[in-house]
């Protein structure tokens, strides 16, 4: 079993990949800086664990990322700390850089220290795992999907953040030798996303009454990955990944966004049925600059490499996703009180 050093470990996706790294029996130094989108009770059920270790710490840090590394002496890192929602990178670019960017390379720079520090097969086993997004290609037209050699044409200050970091982690491999895996996933749902992201946003908006915001005429297009699902390819890649090798890791379920509000309000009208009709508080509002129009993902390269492929299924795991948001409210408000300036951007979802 391997010692998992894993950055962001307390956000959505993070939370994720700990929990099924704890549960398969590796173990987890976790580095997170809590921000807002990160709660540490997405980690409840391991938090006890012998296995698990929590560190507070920021990434753009060198010397807290140096002696964490050398307290923990991991076999991987799998970095996820990142800034993430695009509404906010519009509002604040200088975040996203600031950690995306900067952070990145403080992290690249620690870790080829610690790496080279290593001898035999200690480093031979290690890997560097750099968890990244479809966004950095940009948009699609109707048809096509995105693969590993598509063109990097980010659109928002947020993929153009994590294009850069993609840029630095490959950088690092080719000149300095650093055994390297970058993915790009395609959009997460599921159990603890903060509730800034589309789906919860919906959720909670229309189990309160509220109306929802669409973007433009909902037309927009996404490909939509479970992160239970997302955090199994994660470990695979640990497994059977080829370093210096990017792979796309999609969930094969493309719909718009309007058709995927309107099954959630059909899934709220059959949870709640006296308010129902939910989609009737559907709102369409002013599209949001640089919106890309549709994500797709090419997810062969992982499947060919590792056999790795999505499990669950659109319609059953968003009836899941909404019936823990309806039975985990404390969660909810506990999450939205700790968003910066008391209330969430006008523009919403990813």
């Amino acid at each position: 079993m391997a010692h998992l050093f894993v950055t962001g470990g307390c956000g959505f996706i993070g939370s994720a990949l700990v929990r099924r790294a704890i549960a398969e029996g590796h173990q987890v130094t976790n580095f997170d800086l809590l921000t807002y989108a990160a709660n540490p009770e997405n980690l409840a059920s391991v938090n006890s664990a012998p296995a698990y270790h929590f560190v507070q710490g920021d990434i753009r840090d060198p010397e807290a990322v140096s002696q964490a590394l050398r307290q923990a002496r991991p076999d991987v890192i799998c970095h996820l700390a990142a800034e993430t929602h695009v509404d906010r990178s519009i509002d604040g670019p200088m975040d996203f850089v600031t950690t995306n960017v900067n952070g990145t390379a403080t992290l690249l720079q620690a870790t080829r220290d610690y790496w080279t520090s290593l001898s035999g097969a200690a480093q031979d086993r290690f890997r560097f795992l750099h968890v990244s997004t479809d966004e950095v290609y940009g948009s699609l037209g109707e048809t096509g999907a995105f693969t590993e050699t598509s063109p990097y044409r980010p659109n928002s200050p947020y993929s153009a953040s994590k294009a850069s970091s993609d840029m630095l982690v490959r950088a690092w491999h080719e000149t300095y030798g650093l055994p390297i895996l970058i993915s790009n996933c395609s959009n997460n749902y599921g159990p603890f996303q903060f509730p800034e992201k589309l789906i919860p946003v919906v959720i909670l908006r229309a189990s309160a009454g509220a109306s929802i915001p669409v973007y433009g005429d909902g037309r927009n297009v996404r490909d939509w990955l479970h992160v239970d699902d997302h955090a199994d390819a994660l470990l695979t890649l640990l497994d059977l990944g080829r370093p210096g090798e990017t792979y796309n890791v999609g969930g094969n379920a493309e719909r718009s966004n309007l058709q995927l509000v309107q099954t959630l309000c059909s899934v709220l009208d059959a949870a709640r049925p006296a308010a129902a009709p939910h989609a009737d508080l559907i709102d369409f509002v002013t599209d949001r600059p640089g919106h890309d129009f549709r994500y797709a993902i090419d997810a062969s390269k992982i499947r060919a490499e590792t056999g790795w492929e999505p499990r669950r299924s659109l319609e059953e795991s968003l009836s899941e996703t909404v019936q823990w948001y309806l039975d985990n409210d404390a969660w909810c408000r506990g999450a939205l009180a700790r968003v910066k300036h008391g209330a969430l951007p006008e523009r919403l979802g990813r």
